[in-house]
């Protein structure tokens, strides 16, 4: 009984369900600027509200986290950039159905499967957290990295029809994200004795430029052309699409939870996974991905959201954060007294079913104002490019500036984006640079940890990866992707299961 009161909370007391919806309202909105991340909203939050009681002060943090998290595919969705990058995955499709006139369908369709992979999320936080806490933990630094690598392997699903120019693309990225000070020898790395460089690249510059500005340099091309008119005929997706995609939702809510439990990770690599996991399932989407399919839209929006309630089950159970926002929260559970951990679950089970009471009642504010305000939103896209353009600029300026408050990020931002501009100029990708940007530091990092941890013998390294279930299960899944992606596999699949079976997808 004291679990379903104290889960019951955030319901009976008004106080704190206007904190949530505040929370998450503001989170939506933040998290749909480029360059304002929830953690730095919640970093913020520490200052305004250390003085407060820790119920009402983590129930706002807990608003803005899982607005925040949704609210980056709106601008993913209109204009292309991603407001986070978790919702790098969601442009790929959907500002393709944007640009159709679909806008509306595909905000629609982020927000309901938004909902239900929060709600997966919760439900695994709530049932089977010591479990999950127990699996995340068994991750040995060889794991991590060979989640990395089969992360980066994603560039044969992101690189369109030329698996080379992905590859190419992905070491580029990979590349940009090592620039800047060794973190574990402090020794510099790529900055050709440049002090500008030895705080390395913003990932946010990179993406914004990539994605924000290249887009508005490709708009000027077609300054003229008339604005497509968005149909807002139907918002909420129909029960039959609900249910047609329902079995995909539950197996990327799955890698959602699990990779948001994993302590580094978080919703963007989750909703990089999980979109190059529905490419491979889905045997005959109704439009390609890439060209608007929904299934690009279902996959990253429900695994980036589940991840939510991933990253607070290490953070409540072992008090290990899964990402940079409970890593922040931790500290706020410390400014209150609290110290998270296996002791917190013993002494105040209360704050656990809190914190689960609190999620639930965000998720819904998040569906409630997902579904609001859309036609409005919409105008963005039916505005004149030669309004939209100086727009989209003009946010991208501020996106990059506001991450580190540096003229510097601002002006890699430009620069990316003129790289990025004539990367689709000629049709090369631009997915695998962001990715390798992001994932550069968990491979570089966790390879030399497992390198060192066997003394740099290499025989021990591989004989720990072919002896642990966990780490051979990932390098047979590295091996098996990146063969997949290569003429080798069609090959075996006509030897093996005859004359048609190349054309399978």
């Amino acid at each position: 009984m004291d679990a379903i009161a104290a889960f019951l909370t955030v319901f009976t007391d008004l106080e704190l369900l206007l904190l949530v919806a505040v929370g998450t309202f503001a989170g939506v909105y933040i998290g749909a600027i480029p360059g304002l991340s929830v953690t730095m909203a919640v970093s913020i939050l520490i200052s305004f509200t250390f003085s407060w009681d820790v119920y009402p002060a983590i129930a706002l943090m807990i608003g803005i986290f899982m607005g925040g998290v949704y609210g980056g595919s709106r601008t993913a969705i209109l204009l292309n950039i991603p407001g986070a990058p978790s919702a790098i995955a969601t442009a790929m499709d959907g500002y393709p159905m944007a640009r159709r006139g679909e806008a509306g369908t595909a905000i629609g369709i982020t927000t309901v499967m938004s909902f239900f992979g929060g709600f997966i999320g919760i439900l695994v936080l709530a049932v089977a957290a010591p479990l999950v806490s127990d699996f995340a933990l068994s991750f040995q630094p060889r794991d991590y990295m060979l989640l990395a690598l089969l992360g980066i392997l994603l560039v044969g699903s992101l690189s369109g029809e030329s698996l080379v120019k992905g590859i190419f693309a992905g070491a580029l990225g990979i590349a940009i994200g090592a620039v800047g000070m060794d973190p574990l020898t402090f020794t510099e790395r790529f900055t050709f004795d440049q002090p500008l460089l030895r705080q390395g690249v913003s990932f946010i510059a990179v993406m914004i430029g990539m994605f924000g500005v290249s887009e508005a340099l490709a708009q000027l091309h077609h300054v003229d052309t008339p604005a497509i008119r968005q149909k807002i005929t139907r918002i909420v997706p129909s029960f039959g699409t609900i249910r047609r995609h329902l079995p995909l939702s539950l197996q990327t809510s799955t890698i959602g939870v699990v990779i948001g439990a994993l302590p580094g990770t978080g919703g963007d690599i989750a909703a990089l996974l999980a979109y190059d996991h529905a490419r491979r399932v889905t045997k005959k989407p109704e439009r390609p991905f890439g060209q608007g399919a929904i299934e690009g839209l279902v996959a990253p929006e429900t695994a980036n959201n589940a991840a939510v309630g991933g990253a607070f089950i290490p953070m409540m159970t072992l008090g290990i954060p899964g990402d940079a926002v409970t890593a922040i929260m931790i500290g706020a559970l410390f400014i209150h007294g609290l110290n998270p951990g296996p002791m917190l679950m013993i002494d105040r089970p209360e704050m656990f079913w809190f914190v689960v009471g609190a999620l639930v009642a965000a998720n819904f504010f998040m569906l409630l104002f997902g579904l609001t305000g859309i036609r409005l939103f919409t105008r963005i896209v039916e505005m004149p490019r030669a309004v939209l353009i100086p727009l989209i600029l003009l946010l991208s300026i501020v996106g990059a500036y506001a991450v580190n408050n540096s003229i510097t990020d601002v002006y890699w931002m430009l620069g990316f984006g003129l790289l990025g501009y004539f990367m689709r100029l000629y049709g090369w990708p631009l997915g695998p640079v962001i990715l390798g940007v992001i994932l550069s530091r968990l491979f570089d990092d966790n390879w030399r940890r497992a390198i060192i941890s066997v003394r740099e013998d290499f025989g021990r390294f591989f004989w720990g990866i072919l002896t642990s279930p966990l780490s051979l299960a990932l390098f047979t899944a590295v091996v098996l992707i990146f063969l997949s992606q290569t003429p080798l596999w069609g090959w075996a699949k006509a030897r093996l299961f005859g004359r048609g079976a190349e054309d399978a997808p």
